[in-house]
């Protein structure tokens, strides 16, 4: 099959939770059908990676649009959903449709809610080719529960007052691109029967997140010193609030106890709200680093403090990989099929999560075998040569229907 991929950035390196799921799934799809690529890069991108290259037969890459305050506040007046107007390009329309009139896909894959301003310019342009949404979240409830949380805190009530408008907004948006796709995946079971709240007729089939497990392997030494770690993209809401709500709340408790521990918020673009937090006895805020996994590997324990978003977290899918104990939330772990004090601990309020902390730290034997039953999770059901053929199905069953 000729598949064209539309995705809001180059998946490639995949350093960040949407480009490990659009690198997984196209590395893996391009061993068996033709893959093209049309997405966003930070200004030009003047070399593509060799192994993109290598994966894809054509990409298409365009400049990331700025959008002003002008653009938000008419999209704000206009009461549309903001996502729906966030990565809207003239110049990305006249790429796809260059592209689809030199070549023709049979699938086209909108991958995440950002990019589905799109679908009109590709049905238009490619009529013949069946649309996949690939819904990395189910964004209104992403915005549900960011109102839910912020609401509580008085210095937050801007941020609860954009997502109290935004929630309703996405709601109707997401509906409406779930029913116009031919095919609808999600990452989680979860996600799934939120998008089927939004329409009781929506069928989304799960295609969860995954991982390649060759590329994490556990360190056979521990790690020197007492580290606590978290990861992720940190100008993204939910990871800036983790990381906040972890070093105000939970971490004067550990460091308490454990007075040499350090406490590394390790991912790309750290907010001046995260970038403050270095100033706190034993945090270190790195940035964007060339390899996370030296970072995961190093983890005493790797905690995932998340009190808002959704879909399943790649981070949770490494730190396991890697055979780190973890201690997270009950919504930093949802999505996945994992028990408390089995392949994780599970904590949602300060101090019963600084107490997880403490208990891994002051009983190596439990945290191994944690970590050893995290690693054993990820590998019975979250490699992408499992995953991968359950898309394929949904392709084929596009393709039989004509």
């Amino acid at each position: 099959m000729n598949l064209l991929f539309l995705a809001p950035q180059l998946p490639y390196p995949p350093h960040q939770g949407t480009a490990i799921r659009n690198w997984g799934l196209i590395r893996h799809l391009a061993a068996h059908h033709t893959v093209a690529l049309a997405c966003f890069a930070e200004g030009e991108a003047a070399k593509l990676p060799a192994p993109l290259a290598h994966a894809c037969q054509r990409v298409v890459v365009v400049p990331r649009p700025v959008r002003g305050a002008g653009r938000r506040l008419a999209a704000l007046l206009r009461g549309t959903a903001d996502l729906a107007d966030r990565l809207w390009s003239p110049a990305m329309v006249a790429a796809l449709r260059g592209l689809l009139s030199e070549w023709t896909p049979n699938i086209i894959q909108i991958e995440g809610l950002e990019m589905a301003p799109y679908l009109a310019t590709l049905r238009a342009a490619c009529p013949s080719a069946r649309v996949v949404y690939d819904a990395h979240n189910a964004e209104y409830l992403i915005q549900r529960r960011a109102w839910e949380s912020d609401r509580r805190v008085l210095r937050r009530w801007p941020a609860a007052a954009y997502s109290a408008i935004q929630t309703p907004r996405l709601a109707k948006y997401e509906a409406a691109i779930a029913r116009t796709a031919d095919a609808i995946t999600c990452v989680s079971a979860e996600d799934a029967a939120a998008l089927r709240a939004l329409d009781p007729t929506l069928a989304p089939v799960v295609v969860a997140n995954g991982i390649e497990l060759s590329a994490y392997e556990p360190p056979t030494l521990p790690s020197a010193g007492v580290r606590l770690v978290l990861t992720g993209k940190m100008d993204y809401r939910p990871n800036v609030d983790a990381a906040v709500w972890f070093a105000q709340a939970i971490w004067p408790q550990i460091r308490a106890a454990q007075p040499a521990a350090e406490f590394h918020i390790v991912g790309q673009q750290p907010n001046q709200a995260v970038q403050r937090l270095a100033a706190l006895p034993g945090v270190v805020v790195t940035g964007a680093v060339p390899d996370i996994r030296p970072h995961l590997a190093g983890a005493t324990v790797y905690v995932a403090p998340l009190r808002m978003g959704g879909g399943t977290r790649f981070k949770l899918l490494e730190a396991f990989a890697l055979g780190r104990p973890v201690v997270a939330t009950r919504l930093g772990a949802e999505g996945f099929a994992v028990e408390d004090g089995r392949e994780l601990l599970l904590a949602d309020t300060a101090d019963d999560f600084a107490s997880a902390v403490l208990r891994l730290l002051a009983d190596p034997a439990q945290a191994a075998r944690l970590g050893a039953a995290g690693r054993a999770f990820v590998s019975a059901s979250y490699d992408w040569g499992q995953i991968v053929p359950r898309l394929e199905a949904v392709y084929a069953r596009l393709a039989a229907k004509g």
